[in-house]
């Protein structure tokens, strides 16, 4: 499935990659596509993913919510077909895909699919709530305060909580953005203001969080009752921060597999993302992100992602290449947690 919104091309790009890695011997893959503006539709063939007509196509795709049907409903000609589907594999980036609302609606028709379930999608694809979650399980994080956009009306008042709060320089994020859109740095007053009014662009909930100094590093979780972690990768970010345009568009950002840390370490960030999904009430797959302090080598969490990329560049892929399970074996993996999770 392509994704909508500002994360649609690389959900595209993800969903070419997990489409050529599903055994074809075993599965007969329908592709469906949802458009910016929410349209979902049939892809006929994967040339039509790759040069992006199938945003016109003709045929209409529905998943029935009746639990009795486990159907996609195809809708052409005004004629109605109904395919029986056993498993969704949902590559969806951000809002509307990693949320918990497809999520949701799978669940009322009781069709397995890929990835976390409902809470956890809601709660992991919001920054803040995330934030209030590992609070509770002691992992070290970055100070934060929350904002609503309703309250922006009062900015002093807004600006005094956040500066009382957290030390300049902070930066500020939209509560459940993806791809890191709408985040920005603010080292005074006046960029505090500006960036607020920014994020306040993308979301109705703004998070505020103190800026940690370090290696960005990476690590992903596979399984289920008894999750179990990767190895860490380390982001090289071409700019002051891993923004959407830093990731997928400056050739210069690169990744590191496995990279060199002080002793104890790579554990204990691969520690606390198992701690961090459980909590959080992940199931299949997630990306948990952290920093390794400049000065101190102190892991501080950053944020997790439910439904990581799948592009030539993603992080969660190379991770697991790296413990010697490929992407055929890895989309495998994860279809087989899918089906076992409703006992299928």
């Amino acid at each position: 499935m392509g994704g909508k919104s500002s994360e649609h091309d690389v959900s595209l790009i993800s969903a070419k990659t997990v489409i050529e890695s599903i055994d074809k011997d075993r599965y007969s893959v329908i592709m469906v596509g949802i458009t910016k503006d929410g349209q979902w539709k049939l892809i006929d063939t994967m040339a039509h993913l790759e040069d992006g007509s199938w945003v016109n196509s003709k045929t209409s795709a529905y998943i029935c919510p009746d639990t009795g049907s486990k159907e996609l409903l195809l809708e052409r000609g005004g004629k109605t077909e109904r395919i029986s589907i056993d498993v969704v594999f949902p590559v969806l980036h951000g809002m509307n895909g990693e949320d918990g609302t497809v999520q949701g609606l799978l669940e009322l028709a009781a069709i397995p699919y890929v990835g976390c379930g409902v809470l956890a999608s809601a709660c992991s694809m919001d920054k803040f709530y995330t934030k209030v979650i590992v609070d509770a399980i002691g992992v070290r994080q970055a100070k934060f305060v929350g904002v609503r956009r309703h309250e922006l009306s009062n900015m002093d008042e807004v600006v005094a909580r956040v500066e009382s709060g957290v030390p300049y320089p902070v930066f500020v994020k939209p509560s459940k953005a993806g791809s890191s859109q709408g985040v920005s740095k603010a080292e005074n007053r006046e960029e505090l203001v500006t960036a607020l009014h920014l994020a306040a662009k993308h979301d109705s909930k703004i998070l505020v969080e103190e800026t940690i100094v370090g290696r960005e590093i990476e690590c992903g979780v596979l399984g289920m009752n008894e999750p179990k972690a990767s190895g860490v990768g380390e982001v090289l970010s071409a700019e002051e921060f891993y923004s959407y345009d830093a990731k997928y568009n400056n050739e210069e950002s690169r990744t590191v597999v496995d990279p060199e840390l002080p002793e104890g370490k790579a554990e204990e960030i691969r520690k606390d993302a198992v701690a961090i999904f459980k909590a959080l009430d992940c199931s299949g797959l997630s990306r948990v992100d952290f920093f390794l302090t400049k000065d101190t080598n102190e892991v501080v969490f950053n944020e997790i992602n439910t439904l990581p990329g799948f592009t030539a560049i993603s992080m969660y892929p190379m991770l697991w290449e790296a413990r010697g399970l490929n992407k055929k074996a890895l989309v495998q993996k994860l279809i087989d947690l899918a089906m076992n999770r409703y006992d299928v």
